[in-house]
Parts: structure tokens; C-alpha cells; sequence
């Protein structure tokens, strides 16, 4: 059997909604904790992403479109 996550190091998508507000509650949103945040998200989308072995155009491509649609959005800002 696996022994139990604390709900503190689960993530986002293995919590069950009646502990949601418990597991925010947890969260560090302190200036450092969101830089940590952001760092971390940045480490798992370049290490899946464009650090690897046998390389591809996903990692790529992703940045280029969302590139494409944040400047689609800030030129027409009725959107």
C-alpha cells in the first residue's frame, strides 16, 4: 500500500474539492513563495519541454502560440 500525501504536498489536480479551501489555506503567497512557484513551473515545463534528449517543436510551438495569442489580446483590447 502507499502511505498518505499530506494534503501540503499534494497537487492541485489530487486534491478533492472539500479540501480545497484547506489546501489553499496551506499555500505560501508570500512575494518568495510565488517566485518559488513560478520558478518550479518553469523548471518541469523546460525540463519536459525543450531539455530533452530526442528534441521536437512542442515546446517550441507552445510558447509561439501563446506568444501569438497574448499579442492578438493586447491588440484588440475589446476582447
Amino acid at each position: 500500500l502507499c502511505a498518505a500525501v499530506p494534503l501540503k504536498d499534494m497537487k492541485l489536480l489530487d486534491v478533492k474539492l472539500g479540501q480545497l479551501p484547506t489546501w489553499l489555506a496551506m499555500r505560501d503567497f508570500t512575494p518568495g513563495g510565488i517566485v518559488g512557484a513560478l520558478r518550479r513551473g518553469y523548471d518541469r515545463y523546460y525540463n519536459k519541454y525543450i531539455n530533452v534528449k530526442k528534441g521536437g517543436l512542442g515546446g517550441i510551438s507552445m510558447v509561439l502560440a501563446g506568444y501569438v495569442v497574448v499579442s492578438y489580446i493586447w491588440s484588440y483590447s475589446h476582447l
